[in-house]
């Protein structure tokens, strides 16, 4: 393997344990247009943006126009104005950040979240003082799992697929960076499981436990 020059981040599940946070809002926002969608049924597809969930919960919607548009909306708010306080970060997020920057490595973010929602959730992981370059669903014409946001945070940190790698804790940040030519470290604390994540090139249960075998796994190479 070729020496790493970068590393893109995923957020959501990876440094911030937000996943559950964000299958009850998606929940509550269908509920409230008289949509009655179950926590299982949009627990597996969290890691998706709002373009790829609402079609497949609701095939007559989607998230550009009409009733899509509005529970897409107001999931958003329920994320900022009521999930967000209830948010923590994933263990040893911080410092994992901190060693990773120690070591030289570019660090981009690759979130399907708003640029919003990407603010507040940097701060639960106590990493916005250290994290400044991102890209967010405006950088993306589709989210995961299709590539756009892997190319796109490829593009505006120049960095070559075969040199960077990604951190994620989703089946769709595996499909969409494998897409892209980058391999995905994956977490556990996302709550898939390792038949769900085994296409990535290292499995651990978090940030925590990345850090600890830090000079055994691949971003050590």
């Amino acid at each position: 393997m070729m020496a790493l020059d970068g590393v893109l981040l995923d957020i959501d599940g990876t440094l911030v344990l937000s996943n559950d946070a964000h299958a009850q809002a998606w929940v509550e926002a269908f509920t409230e247009y008289g949509y009655m969608i179950t926590f299982e049924q949009v627990r597996s597809l969290i890691g998706m943006g709002a373009d790829q969930v609402i079609p497949r919960l609701v095939p007559e919607l989607n998230s550009e126009t009409g009733v899509g548009k509005q529970i897409a909306s107001y999931r958003r708010e329920l994320i900022l104005n009521k999930f967000g306080k209830t948010l923590v970060s994933a263990n040893g997020s911080r410092e994992l950040v901190q060693k990773m920057q120690d070591n030289g490595l570019h660090l981009m973010i690759a979130t399907s979240a708003t640029e919003q929602e990407m603010d507040m959730l940097l701060k639960v992981a106590q990493v916005d003082d250290l994290l400044q370059e991102f890209t967010t669903s405006a950088d993306a014409e589709q989210s995961k799992p299709k590539p756009d946001i892997v190319e796109a945070a490829l593009n505006k940190s120049q960095l070559s697929p075969d040199r960077a790698i990604m951190l994620g804790d989703t089946p769709y940040d595996i499909e969409s960076a494998g897409k892209a030519g980058v391999g995905v470290i994956a977490f556990r604390c996302g709550g898939f499981s390792d038949e769900q994540l085994s296409n990535a090139v290292a499995i651990y249960d978090d940030p925590a436990d990345l850090l600890q075998h830090y000079d055994q796994s691949p971003l050590s190479s």
